[in-house]
């Protein structure tokens, strides 16, 4: 039986649609991964099922009884109670059959009639089936792994989550969901706040819930973990595929090369039209001649420069000496507790290096320190002379909302879209899906993810020799993540990078610095398949 079902569902918002003839069944164990590029209508979707909007046309339907849990990246808890008081206050059943049955023992302790005991010996058999059947001897061990699995120390666990971070704040939300186990999840990019170990216990906490889940990831891996079938939104319509994400790709590269040889047939059959059209009008103005013409080849094909030729066209100007960082035994903590000591790596033209480990270990900490946001305890961070970085997140921190998107990616005085060509810069601006409508929108219009591909833009055309980044896929949509990608590999200087997303590290990265726990932090060479 389906729990939810989307009838030939459209939408629209001020006369633009966005959905349209949408036909979606949810059902238990059902493991569904939505795909879409930014603006495409995910987000709608959502609100959709959670019937937080009304549909234009068609009908939302959800079988009475049925319980949904909704969490977005924008999830945040708030309020006076520690996430720990918090999630066990959804078990208070369970307390309150734990505190009958403490009334019950005390009873016993008092004189009373055989009949009186027989009563409660009952109801403490009932209680103690009833205590079985929620789990009860276990709760508090779920609450434990749970917040252990998704970093909360002990610190954390007993503050008010009012007073954690937004990160904090979003993972406590994410914990409330997981804990009150729904019927159906809804989980809008729920690993972007999460480290590896915290990204595969969720991947192993999915496999065992017997619910429907509904998942919006840019995550490639964790779909490829996760779900059995993508829907993809497509041309305002939902596009529905068996599988994981692997089995995606495969099936639309087929489905693209169907409809490729479809519409090339159809553009031959137009073609003849065109002809067709033209010799009518060429008759009519000159019917002598009419029959002696014959219809030319009217198609005049030109074959898309491939992406890697638009990218390497971008970068062929882009000079970048050799030796472009020396770090040696560098050391940095907070408040006298020491997160990493006795670093020492350096960074050539064209490394890839991702940093890896749990969250809190010192990732972050390290890329401030690289780029001078945080002065080291001890050691030094030397450039080599002329070797200019750029900061991923720095430069999305400081986008100006007034600023139109046009100028904000050429706003670099050695930005390579003054060395090369409009027309290659604006194929390349158009593989990140920006369009001449886009280009000149005011920033501070753009959704999350619009910004995120904004400031990718400006770092990869920037013209500097090195380009670090903290997370960078965490607002971007798979195409956009793709072709950053691609930018990052044909990119002639180095990289570092701060990533969760395994997919991308393993096709991205050549040496790794990977903090395990200890102050230590181990390089090694990337081996994939992390």
């Amino acid at each position: 039986m389906s729990l939810i079902r989307l009838n030939d569902v459209s939408k629209e918002y001020d006369g633009r649609l966005v959905l349209r003839e949408a036909f979606l069944k949810l059902r238990r164990g059902d493991r569904v991964g939505l795909i879409g590029k930014n603006g495409t209508g995910k987000s709608t979707l959502l609100e959709l099922i959670l019937q937080r909007q009304e549909p234009t046309g068609g009908t939302v339907d959800v079988t009475l009884g049925t319980t949904i849990g909704y969490f977005s990246q924008f999830s945040e808890l708030d309020g006076d109670q520690s996430i720990a008081e918090i999630l066990s206050g959804h078990f208070a059943d369970v307390h309150r059959t734990q505190a009958r049955l403490d009334e019950i023992g005390m009873l016993f302790a008092d004189p009373m009639s055989d009949d009186e005991m027989t009563v409660l010996l009952a109801e403490q058999g009932e209680l103690l089936e009833r205590m079985d059947h929620l789990g009860a001897w276990s709760y508090e061990n779920t609450i434990d792994t749970v917040l252990t699995r998704l970093g909360f120390d002990v610190d954390r666990r007993a503050l008010p989550v009012g007073r954690l971070s937004g990160g904090w704040r979003n993972r406590a939300a994410l914990a409330q969901i997981l804990i009150q186990q729904p019927d159906v999840l809804l989980l809008d990019e729920p690993t972007n706040f999460l480290d590896l170990d915290g990204v595969k216990w969720i991947e192993s906490w999915l496999a065992n819930f017997t619910g429907a889940v509904l998942v919006v990831s840019h995550d490639r891996q964790f779909l490829d973990g996760v779900v059995t079938r993508i829907v993809e939104i497509e041309n305002n319509r939902l596009q529905d595929y068996d599988g994981n994400y692997s089995d995606y790709v495969q099936a639309k590269q087929s489905r693209l090369k169907m409809l490729e040889k479809q519409f090339a047939h159809e553009e031959e059959l137009l073609a003849y039209e065109q002809a067709a059209s033209a010799a009518r009008r060429e008759a009519a103005r000159n019917p002598s001649n009419a029959i002696a013409r014959r219809l030319a080849d009217i198609k005049k094909k030109q074959a898309p420069r491939p992406i890697d030729q638009i990218i390497t066209g971008i970068y062929e100007g882009l000079r970048v000496s050799n030796d472009l960082l020396t770090v040696e035994g560098l050391a940095k903590g907070f408040d006298g507790s020491p997160l990493f000591e006795g670093l020492t790596f350096s960074l050539h033209r064209g490394d890839r290096v991702a940093v890896l480990g749990s969250n809190g270990s010192g990732k972050s900490t390290l890329l401030d320190v690289l780029t001078g946001e945080t002065a080291p305890d001890a050691g030094s961070v030397r450039w080599a002379k002329g070797a200019r970085f750029i900061s991923y997140n720095q430069v999305f921190a400081a986008l100006d909302l007034t600023d139109t998107v046009g100028h904000a990616v050429n706003a670099y005085p050695d930005s390579l879209a003054f060395s090369a060509t409009k027309k290659s810069v604006g194929r390349f601006l158009a593989m990140l899906q920006f369009s001449e409508d886009d280009l000149r929108q005011k920033i501070g219009t753009l959704s999350g993810g619009q910004r995120a591909r904004v400031a990718i833009a400006q770092c990869l055309l920037s013209g500097a020799a090195v380009i670090v980044l903290d997370e960078p896929t965490n607002h971007l949509d798979i195409t956009s993540t793709q072709v950053m990608e691609r930018a990052l590999a044909h990119f002639p200087g180095a990289v570092v990078v701060v990533s969760h997303d395994r997919f991308f590290v393993d096709k991205l990265a050549d040496r790794l610095l990977i903090f395990d726990g200890t102050l230590t932090v181990r390089e090694t060479a990337a081996t994939g398949a992390l």
